[in-house]
């Protein structure tokens, strides 16, 4: 398959249009692709004024997540479990080596990639995936590994969601770091409710590690005979948006509801974040959760930001420390159900505002990164996926 960069249409069909469901991927060539012709921008419409997309790549199958490199390239993960280094010049590579095996079936296969704080000198990426397991099962899992040109080594799986389960959905699943060593790993609950408020289960479960996958020992429920050392807070559907406010040093995340209720919440120590037994949406069957005892209860933490009708969140990234920029102290989601990017402006912690980008191509919106030269970066999930930078507006206003 040719890659090239080209205008992008305003008019595409918006995918999953009433759910966040991701679809099966399906297999594809392993070949790497030709460096494309000339990048084209096009304008689109902010209510900042307008801002400018170029299409970096396409022609990615199911991409579920980018890094950014040093060096303006990117890594770019794709469900069936491929890892692929993009160019500066949108240039695709054959898929890389040494990737772990991945399940992928459902929502599952290889999902987040995010390079090590050390990675300038370490070369080492962490990979979140879905990993197989006995008798059809599987489980959320993250590896290190060292990048190199053609294919990774010294990969080693650091962490693995216990127990593995049987079925296709709810993964998660995202990787932050919080500058003092840890490591964050969100999951979901593998659509078994209940596993996310039991503590001797992983599933459900925002999970905090040292680096290399030891367990801290002042992790919450270390010592604890009734609780597995790993987690954090609990009580979690299907969280695929994690990010660190480096203004506070806070963690966000967000996660999807049923239908409707998709929420954002800042987690802290030994916190129950409700699933399911509070929540603020139905089945997609349209009937009510059967676990659900309403929209709050004492013990349980309500959604710090909740909505009404599922966007379908994923990836999220902070947008701050940039006081010229109109786009400064802003959180950007990618919105799949909605095929847009979520742009929420911050006063400290509060959400004040919020606007939706990039509604004109109706395109799934699966992760969003923002890179150390101001501009945004949207990876769409779709058959043909692909990578966009967006510069934002060219002064405040608004």
């Amino acid at each position: 398959m040719v890659v090239r960069h080209r205008s992008i249409a305003l008019a595409l069909a918006l995918a999953c249009a009433l759910v966040a469901c991701d679809k099966t991927p399906a297999q594809d060539s392993a070949a790497a692709r030709p460096a494309p012709a000339q990048q084209k921008a096009q304008p689109l419409a902010s209510e900042r004024g307008p801002i400018q997309v170029t299409e970096i790549a396409h022609g990615l199958e199911q991409p579920w997540s980018v890094a950014l490199l040093p060096d303006g390239g990117f890594l770019v993960t794709e469900r069936p479990g491929r890892l692929r280094r993009i160019g500066a010049d949108g240039a695709i590579s054959a898929p890389l080596a040494n990737v772990p095996q991945v399940w992928a079936e459902g929502q599952g296969g290889l999902l987040d990639v995010v390079l090590a704080p050390d990675f300038a000198s370490s070369k080492r990426i962490y990979l979140s995936f879905a990993e197989p397991g006995p008798n059809g099962s599987a489980g959320t899992a993250v590896a290190t590994a060292t990048l190199g040109d053609a294919g990774l080594s010294e990969v080693e799986v650091i962490y693995r969601q216990q127990p593995k389960l049987v079925g296709p959905n709810h993964f998660g699943s995202r990787v932050a770091f919080d500058g003092h060593g840890h490591v964050f790993i969100t999951q979901g609950e593998r659509q078994e409710r209940m596993a996310s408020q039991d503590l001797k289960m992983l599933q459900g479960k925002l999970v905090r590690l040292n680096l290399d996958g030891s367990v801290p020992t002042d992790n919450p429920y270390v010592g604890r005979s009734d609780a597995r050392a790993e987690i954090w807070s609990y009580g979690h559907r299907n969280m695929q948006s994690l990010a660190l406010d480096p203004r506070s040093g806070k963690l966000w995340e967000a996660e999807h509801g049923p239908r409707g209720g998709d929420e954002i919440n800042l987690p802290e120590p030994t916190k129950n974040y409700g699933w399911p037994i509070i929540t603020n949406g139905i089945d997609y069957s349209g009937l009510p959760i059967s676990e659900a005892e309403g929209k709050s209860k004492p013990g349980m933490e309500s959604p710090y930001h909740v909505w009404a009708k599922s966007p379908g969140l994923s990836g999220m990234a902070f947008y701050t420390g940039r006081p010229d920029s109109p786009w400064n102290d802003s959180l950007f989601l990618g919105a799949l159900a909605d095929g847009n990017l979520i742009r929420l402006t911050l006063d400290g912690d509060k959400i004040v505002k919020e606007e939706r980008l990039l509604k004109e191509l109706g395109l799934r919106i699966r992760d969003v990164r923002v890179g150390a030269d101001g501009k945004v970066y949207v990876l769409t999930d779709e058959k043909d996926g692909k990578l966009l930078r967006l510069d934002p507006p060219g002064k405040a206003g608004g």
